[in-house]
């Protein structure tokens, strides 16, 4: 089954703020451990295609639509959770996002089957059901340490895990699938990626902007990600927005062929 969705699901990955909770070690305590934990928010809108696989004797194949989400409606559970590890000019981290959303308003759009023929179905009640988890874990060597500028390169992996159920409502016959019926199918991902990270600080270093940069392969064709924001220093931790990119592009035959999640991000990272 071919599926389209053009949606806001605040997913996973991802690793939103993990990617920009930290300040450099100074010369005194650079051989010292230190922590951060952020816990944080990101609303993404979210586009992709991608295939559901019908059963034996399942009938065609529908490409399917979804709608906005509302998030105070369909939110039935969430986390999103980052840390982060520095010793010397090593930092390492990991984030954590899980959600789950009830059903959302969604519909077929055209059904084709082994002979090529299409029809264009009329929804009554099709939704879909979304929940995943994103998992990512890096390490980063610093690179440059200086009063206003820190930049590090790293490496690491990214892990998606995606279920998404359908459940279909025509109010007519059609001959490539029965008038209702569900499917549900789920995806994993594993890649490994690459890429930079650091911060500008301006002034006296209250007010800073992360950025972050990396690509990766394996399981996806291609994944990648942008992030850029704004944030304040406190002595116990920072408080910060920002916005994120990250998407993934796959071969035919998956669930997701293409996925895109573009959206603000608010976080505050305590420091121990």
């Amino acid at each position: 089954m071919h599926a389209s969705f053009p949606s806001q699901w605040p997913l996973i990955a991802a690793a939103a703020l993990a990617l920009i909770a930290s300040a450099p070690a100074s010369a005194a305590d650079a051989d010292d451990w230190q922590f951060a934990l952020t816990p944080y928010l990101w609303l993404p809108n979210i586009e992709g295609t991608g295939n559901f696989d019908t059963p034996p004797g399942g009938g065609g194949e529908p490409e399917v639509e979804i709608g906005p989400v509302d998030y105070l409606e369909k939110l039935e559970l969430v986390l999103m959770l980052a840390g982060e590890a520095h010793k010397g000019k090593w930092i390492f981290r990991a984030d954590v996002v899980y959600v789950d959303f009830g059903d959302q308003h969604s519909s077929v759009r055209n059904v084709s089957g082994p002979g090529g023929a299409v029809e264009f179905p009329v929804n009554t009640g099709t939704t879909t059901s979304l929940d995943g988890l994103e998992w990512q874990g890096t390490v980063g060597l610093l690179t440059i340490s200086q009063p206003n500028l820190s930049l590090e390169v790293l490496g690491g992996f990214r892990y998606l895990d995606v279920t998404a159920d359908l459940d279909w409502q025509f109010d007519g016959p059609l001959n490539l699938l029965p008038q209702s019926g569900r499917f549900s199918e789920s995806l994993e991902l594993w890649d490994v990626i690459v890429g930079t990270r650091g911060r500008f600080m301006f002034g006296n270093g209250k007010w800073f902007v992360p950025f972050h940069v990396d690509v990766g392969t394996g399981d996806s064709d291609l994944t990648w990600q942008l992030f850029a924001g704004v944030g304040y220093s406190f002595s116990w931790g920072d408080v910060l927005g920002a916005y994120r990119h990250l998407e993934y592009d796959q071969s035919e035959g998956g669930l997701l062929q293409g996925m895109s999640l573009s959206g603000p991000a608010i976080g505050v990272s305590f420091r121990f």
